[in-house]
This record gives structure tokens, sequence and C-alpha cells, in this order.
């Protein structure tokens, strides 16, 4: 592998269109997708991750989608491995690959590498995790806020394994989680073209009304149903899932819970976009403009520095 390699990251927030786009570039170029979707990652869970279809899994080869179970953890760290692993064989065939996800954190351990984190101190995961079965959530994330406000505006705040993962970290170090994300990138052996997907708020946040009410159309409720014995797992702990508990716990009523996913994935797409801005190198398109994308890449390609 060497510099002639180019890796095309299509990233954004959810529900904005990273797949079709990318099936589109990878038609294009003939060639194939990594996923970098930390949620597409696990076959169990498919309606709720709005996970490309079967028509668009045949329309190009996708990689690390229903690559695991829930039952198996996957870091930051692992993915990096695994993907830098998988994107040297792709390359072997391929001058051109394209990464598509929303995660930023799997996209930029991909590009430029993961800071090596302290070691767990076991005693304070298990507090913490303490203080997530009684105290809840919130309490963590009020933490979370004080003490590091960068790391919080940029996670998942509904994720309590990232915000537990931080917490850990300022315990045992006294420095926040988002002082360990400031370190030297890591020399990458091909080079990479970054693309973010943008649109006016508004159609945002319809698109991702409308695909809340698609997948609660598509069998969102059942498919959440069959996971209730591994609810515990921190893979399911996520948006689309959690509510749906809920009103199956009885806590809440269904008109109830699907409000809830509308807001919280659109308060996660948000977090998402203040990740991306910050990203070095990237280039906005809309979604639609599929053609002023590819054209953009084939320039870039051809430019004396990707030469």
């Amino acid at each position: 592998m060497n510099k002639d390699k180019v890796l095309i990251v299509i990233a954004g927030p959810t529900a904005i269109g990273k797949t079709a786009l990318a099936i589109k570039i990878a038609q294009h170029f003939n060639t194939e997708i990594v996923s970098a979707d930390s949620r597409q990652f696990f076959k169990e869970m498919s309606i709720g991750t709005a996970k490309p279809t079967h028509e668009e899994l045949q329309a190009a080869k996708h990689h690390f989608i229903n690559s695991h179970s829930i039952k198996e953890q996957v870091s930051v760290g692992s993915y990096e491995k695994e993907a830098l692993e998988l994107l040297n064989q792709l390359f072997k065939n391929h001058d051109i690959l394209v990464m598509v996800g929303g995660s930023g954190l799997y996209i930029n351990a991909v590009l430029n590498g993961f800071d090596e984190l302290p070691p767990v101190n076991e005693e304070v995961r298990a507090h913490l995790n303490d203080q997530l079965i009684n105290k809840g959530i919130s309490a963590l994330q009020s933490e979370l806020q004080e003490i590091d406000p960068t790391y919080y505006a940029e996670v998942d705040i509904h994720n309590p394994q990232r915000i537990i993962r931080a917490l850990e970290v300022y315990h045992a170090t006294g420095k926040p989680f988002s002082s360990f994300r400031t370190g030297l990138k890591k020399e990458r052996p091909f080079k990479s073209i970054i693309i973010g997907l943008d649109t006016p708020r508004e159609e945002l946040y319809a698109r991702i009304n409308k695909r809340v009410d698609l997948m609660i159309a598509q069998g969102l409720v059942e498919e959440v149903k069959a996971l209730q014995d591994d609810k515990h797992l921190n893979s399911l702990n996520t948006v689309g899932y959690s509510e749906i508990f809920d009103y199956l716990d009885g806590r809440i009523t269904l008109p109830k819970a699907i409000d809830a996913i509308k807001q919280n994935t659109r308060r996660f797409a948000k977090r998402q976009l203040t990740w991306f801005r910050k990203t070095e190198n990237i280039h906005w398109f809309k979604p639609e403009e599929e053609k002023e994308v590819i054209s953009f890449i084939e320039k870039e390609i051809t430019s004396p520095s990707h030469v």
C-alpha cells in the first residue's frame, strides 16, 4: 500500500443520506464500502440503526455491517485495528475505497489514530456503574458536563458506556477525556478525502422524523421486544432502543416513546455536526449534490498533492 491509495470518507449526521451517496461513489469508482457506524456493526440491531437495505447491500459491497454480535464489545481502539487491517487487504485490489458513517470518533481513529488511554481502575468503573443504576444517567451527564464540557458537547450523552469511559479517565488521571484526543496524528499509508454532508436544520429534522416513523412502520417495536433479555447490554443502551424498552416496561406510552426517539435523534444529529465541523480538511456538500461530489473527488485525486 502506498500514497497512491485514496480513502474517500462520507461523514455527516444521522438520516442525511450518507448511505445513498456512498453507494453512488462506490459504483462510480467500482469499489467497496467500509462502514464507520458504531451501531450498524451489530447483527441483532437493524431497523433501529437504519442499516442499508438488502438492495443497497447488493448495490455495493459493504464491510462492518452485521459484523459483530451485541454481546461482543467493540471499542474505538479495536475498530481502528480491524478497520486498518481490512483497508490493507482491500487496497490490494482497489486504489480507491469509501468509508461512510456518522461516528466521528471511529472515523478519526482510522484517519489519525486513537490516543492510548490510561488503564481502567475497576473500582472506579464499578462505582460509576452503581451510580448509573441508582441515580440514572442524568447524574453522570451532569458530572461530565462539569468536568469536561468539550467532550460533553460532542459525545452521544445517551450512551452510558461513552460517558462512563470519559469519567473513568478523569478519575484515573485528573485530566479531562478530551485532553487525550489531541495527540500526534499517526501516519497512514493512504490519502484521505473527507466529504461532509449538511442541509438546513428544518430539512434534517424532517428527514429524522420521517425516518423514525418508517422504523415504527417496519417493526421497530417487535425488533426491540425480541432483545428484551439483553437490554442491560451497552450496545442496546442507545437511541431508538432505550425509548422502546421504556414503553415495553410500561413507563411511557408508545406515542411518547416515538416522540422521545425523534427528539433524542435530533439532539444526536446536532452533536454529530458539532464534531464534524471541527474536523480538519472536511469539504461540505448538500446530500443531493452527487455529481458535484464525484467531480470534486476526481479533481482531488488527480491534483498534484494526490499524485
